[in-house]
């Protein structure tokens, strides 16, 4: 990386900024990959100065000649970035004066840095909001061939980490599923207010060449131009509101992380990962953890701490662009990597997950995890729902006295807490039983989890 020194502003300058101060100020070494988006935004405004008059049709084909060129250089990697030249947006400009001399230095007629990054920011950020859009797409399908498969495979259900009801793992893979679907919407709510076009707004006040920003509008693919140019160049709140969604994401794969990492304890022994997702132990031959989960579990801090970081970026700012906005890049840009990488290991490796549908049945079985159904079965007998309770509870601590189950008593043992307890009682202390009970939307029972899989393709077939 050179250190050419930065003559596109410095007339107003009577000595060479600092080197320290150079370095310190330049962004180049992370915003350079935003080049791509540079050069779409530059030939878009090329062709509209074109239109407006501004620049011939011959300076217009040697802009978009020397900006290819660059690209292209830029790609294989014999483009010299300086960071002299402080930023991808200098970078880019100073290489196309040198390719194609005066006419280059007429591209910036009509804008200014300012709304040029917040430009390639929203360019840049639309861009990858669609990339992680298709890995939470990718991530559910995973989910819901896994349900599908597992839609009978009975395991515990827990509240306070305690036996609760039997539930089917397909119905809990789905309960994955829909946080899932709600981060799909946030991002798609936050790309709508990311794809607004500050172009034009130049440094803070709009410009006096004729421009045409609907046209360049269209040629981006933005919604609609920003309405004010004081906040077009200056408010980072898209960012902001990319990190709050991706924060949400992340809390929600650490829920899922988190039990990844409990079923594949010995203690719990509910699924098994393929090794080609976890790592061993340097000590202890014996171990197998789960990494994957665990990495993800953490990662979630480092975008909580983005959001953060924006928040107090852009707290108290005044009207309008400030230098402090440079530093709103990193930390988008590490929150999209953290964001992308959680998705794809995750999307990889939830079609891979192996239950081990004996381990599950078994924890169902222990807990009492079928007593709400004896207190639906009293009431549907005509005892009141709270002394149905109380028989229950009185049955569930004789159980932990006698170490047995519900299920594991005998119709004596039973009917001694209420003779409003018959034979057909065990109907519906069974596992499988209780299950297919929950036979409505949102249920638990093994058609409804089929049912709810195959609404969930529609729904993604459709995005």
């Amino acid at each position: 990386m050179s250190n050419t020194t930065n003559q596109q502003w410095g007339g107003r300058f009577n000595e060479p900024t600092d080197a320290f101060v150079a370095r310190f100020t330049a962004s180049v070494e992370f915003d350079q990959r935003m080049y791509l988006q540079d050069i779409r935004g530059s030939i878009a405004h090329a062709k509209m100065l074109t239109a407006a008059g501004v620049l011939t049709e011959a300076e217009r084909d040697d802009i978009l000649r020397g900006l290819e060129e660059i690209r292209v250089e830029i790609e294989s990697g014999q483009f010299e970035w300086s960071i002299a030249l402080e930023d991808v947006h200098m970078n880019i400009e100073a290489a196309l004066t040198a390719k194609i001399g005066v006419t280059g230095k007429k591209l910036h007629t009509g804008r200014s840095r300012n709304d040029q990054v917040a430009t390639d920011i929203r360019l840049y950020l639309r861009d990858e909001i669609e990339l992680i859009l298709a890995e939470i797409t990718r991530l559910q399908e995973g989910l819901l061939s896994v349900a599908a498969r597992e839609n009978d495979t009975i395991m515990p259900g827990f509240t306070h980490l305690q036996t609760a009801q039997p539930v089917t793992f397909g119905h809990h893979l789905m309960a994955w599923f829909e946080m899932l679907s709600r981060d799909y919407g946030r991002f798609v709510d936050c790309c709508e207010r990311t794809n607004i076009m500050p172009l034009g707004a130049a440094a803070l006040a709009g410009t006096t060449y004729p421009i045409q920003r609907d046209m360049t509008c269209e040629l981006l693919g933005f919604s609609a131009p920003a309405e004010n140019s004081l906040d077009a160049v200056s408010d980072r709140d898209f960012a902001i509101e990319f990190c709050a969604a991706s924060s949400i994401l992340l809390m929600h794969m650490t829920r899922m992380s988190e039990e990844l990492v409990l079923w594949t304890s010995a203690q719990f022994n509910f699924i098994n990962l393929p090794d080609r997702f976890c790592t061993g132990s340097s000590i202890m031959p014996q171990k197998k953890n789960p990494d994957v989960p665990e990495l993800v579990r953490g990662k979630s801090g480092r975008v909580y701490g983005h959001l953060m970081s924006l928040l107090t970026l852009m707290k108290s700012q005044p009207l309008a662009y400030n230098k402090d906005n440079q530093e709103d890049k990193e930390p988008l840009f590490d929150a999209i990597d953290t964001v992308k990488g959680c998705l794809r290991a995750f999307a990889d490796m939830i079609p891979a997950l192996e239950p081990k549908k004996d381990s599950m049945r078994e924890a169902a079985l222990r807990g009492f995890s079928t007593a709400t159904d004896l207190a639906d079965y009293l009431v549907r007998k005509g005892m009141p729902f709270r002394d149905a309770h109380e028989v229950v509870g009185k049955s569930v601590a004789y159980g932990i006295e006698q170490n047995k189950d519900l299920g594991e008593m005998t119709l004596a043992e039973l009917a001694q807490f209420s003779d409003t307890i018959e034979q057909d009682v065990f109907e519906v202390l069974t596992l499988d039983g209780s299950v297919a009970a929950r036979d409505h939307i949102g249920g638990t029972a093994p058609k409804q989890v089929l049912a709810a899989v195959e609404r969930a393709k529609v729904m993604l077939a459709a995005r």
